[in-house]
């Protein structure tokens, strides 16, 4: 019976998403009181300008364009959740495109937005987003070449 409800909290458990963009958060998520009332429907991020975006996690691009001057790219992810990355400076996807988890989305402006969406909702994407650890290493201060460094891992909540 413990094994049971260990598995179903595992599969409620959310992602583990990859972060879009290499920035500090300066407007958390904040939750509308109704659907046109005022709140922060995703993350806003304040990067340098020209910073790259990658996909938090792997989907099929169902948008990608410009809404009152803003680029957007939407992807449908494989989780079903839909992810707007926004305030793009550029971007090469095309409705139809398919994109994996870290792959380029494009760069950023100034600002750069994150959200997603369950069907019509907006979900706080905070709780999805890993964090990239490297792995310490020692390096050598003979002269001789270092060996390059392993990729970084993706650390999830609760220790996914």
């Amino acid at each position: 019976m413990i094994a049971a409800i260990v598995l179903f909290v595992a599969a409620l458990a959310p992602s583990c998403y990859t972060p879009p963009i290499n920035a500090t958060v300066v407007d958390p998520f904040r939750t509308p009181e109704c659907t046109y009332c005022a709140g922060n429907r995703g993350l806003e991020y304040e990067p340098a300008p020209g910073s790259v975006v990658r996909a938090a996690a792997a989907g099929t691009v169902e948008f990608s364009g410009t809404v009152v001057r803003v680029r957007y790219v939407v992807v449908r992810q494989s989780d079903g959740l839909r992810a707007s990355y926004g305030y793009l400076a550029t971007t090469d996807l095309r409705v139809g495109d398919r994109v994996v988890a870290g792959q380029r989305i494009g760069t950023s402006t100034q600002r750069f937005f994150f959200g997603l969406r369950d069907g019509d909702r907006y979900i706080d994407p905070e709780p999805f987003i890993g964090t990239l650890v490297g792995t310490p290493r020692l390096v050598p201060i003979d002269g001789s070449p270092p060996r390059a460094a392993p990729p970084p891992r993706l650390r999830c909540r609760g220790g996914r």
